[in-house]
């Protein structure tokens, strides 16, 4: 194992060698945060290895991190959409674990992916390196076993939700609240003025952000959905606009998808702009998930839908033991924001949510102040995550380093 670095610097020794595997785009997200909060806390004297997206490699360009393959290979949602991918998937598996092995860093962070990364992080128990989780499994929800499990092979969990620790600590799991990585994004910051001014829509003009989705799975099932939920609004909301903040990874097919709708669309992509187009809208509607947090961020009411394969959500509904799909409601313990879940993920229903709050700006206001609670609950107002979660992490390496100096 590399030599480990005092404070502020290598000590003299080899730069510490971090490898980070993320699995998805908000995964991707977080690895690129932690990393640019190392360099800036090791003073950039720090190497890189693992699986990310561009913002990983962005954030790991002159460190030596290039991708092991293409991340996108392991952004599957649901739990029977994966049955077709799952030798791929375990192929992928072997393969990281090997090269890790190869590659003989300090410290493993695994982020978010548990499918992936448990995996991942069991067959490299015992092989050297110190072994940390970033974005808790969601053991409050379903499969609390999950917590006893991963303290047989984790030597420490980053959790993002201020409730969560306590699930993993009594299994002797060493569990620290970092915040969550959204809080630091900058969503409360936008311009919405010059968001509508850039794309020609009016200042008084009513306006919708529309949040279909980051995988395909979820954009396939939702778009059909939404289309016929602004259909509807056309004839309840006039002078409606809309805008879809989107990915790269679905682009395309959101960008197919919504010329089709009966009203003006205005499709971005990056996050200057998905800040502006929070701030400059009025509501928004939104796949559940890690996009919720930071409308609540940026303090936009909304409306959550979502859908999954009909065998998926069969299993689900045996196994999720919580009143609540999105964290915005389990939170404050309270439906803070309107869910439109599976069987209830109806255009007319979620039109009518949607009509309905338009027209009443004391629901909208009584929504955001709610949402202001959430983000401070996240951690809003308190050190960014990306440095919490750094410090931890150097403070393993060092505690580890000081333990092998100190062998016989």
């Amino acid at each position: 194992m590399n030599s480990v670095p005092g404070p502020g610097g290598t000590g003299g020794g080899d730069a510490p060698h971090i490898c980070l595997l993320a699995g998805e785009h908000s995964g991707d997200h977080i690895g690129a945060g932690l990393m640019a909060a190392l360099i800036a806390r090791i003073g950039g004297e720090v190497r890189f290895s693992g699986i990310g997206g561009g913002e990983m490699t962005a954030a790991g360009a002159g460190h030596g991190f290039e991708s092991f393959f293409p991340m996108e290979e392991l952004s599957i949602g649901g739990i029977f959409e994966i049955v077709p991918h799952i030798p791929r998937v375990l192929r992928r598996i072997n393969d990281t674990a090997r090269n890790v092995r190869a590659l003989g860093p300090d410290i493993v962070i695994t982020i978010d992916s548990p499918a992936f990364a448990f995996r991942v992080g069991k067959k490299l128990k015992g092989t050297g390196p110190a072994l940390v989780h970033y974005v808790a499994p969601t053991v409050w929800a379903w499969r609390p076993r999950r917590a006893r499990m991963i303290s047989g092979f984790l030597d420490h969990l980053l959790v993002i939700f201020p409730f969560e620790a306590p699930y993993f600590t009594k299994w002797g799991l060493d569990a620290t609240f970092v915040g969550h990585p959204v809080v630091e994004m900058g969503f409360e910051l936008g311009n919405g003025p010059g968001f509508r001014s850039r794309h020609g829509i009016g200042e008084a003009q009513p306006l919708l952000c529309v949040l279909p989705g980051s995988r395909h799975s979820e954009v396939d099932r939702l778009l059909p959905v939404f289309g016929e939920v602004l259909a509807r609004l056309e004839a309840e909301i006039p002078d409606l606009a809309v805008v879809v903040p989107t990915v790269a990874t679905v682009s395309d097919k959101v960008r197919k998808a919504v010329v089709r709708w009966p009203l003006p669309v205005t499709v971005t992509e990056g996050i200057e702009d998905k800040r502006g187009a929070f701030a400059a809208s009025d509501l928004a509607l939104a796949a559940s998930g890690t996009v919720t947090y930071e409308l609540a961020v940026a303090g936009v009411p909304m409306v959550i839908a979502y859908r999954v394969a009909l065998m998926s959500d069969v299993v689900l509904k045996l196994m999720i033991k919580i009143a609540y799909a999105s964290v915005v409601n389990i939170v404050l313990d309270r439906e803070v924001a309107p869910e439109f879940i599976q069987e209830k993920c109806k255009a007319k229903d979620i039109a009518g949510a949607l009509t309905t709050m338009f027209r009443d700006p004391e629901a909208r206001r009584a929504q955001a102040h709610d949402l202001a609670e959430v983000a401070r609950a996240l951690g809003l107002g308190q050190a960014p995550s990306s440095q919490r979660a750094a410090e931890i992490v150097m403070g393993i390496i060092a505690k580890r380093g000081t333990a092998a100096r100190a062998a016989p």
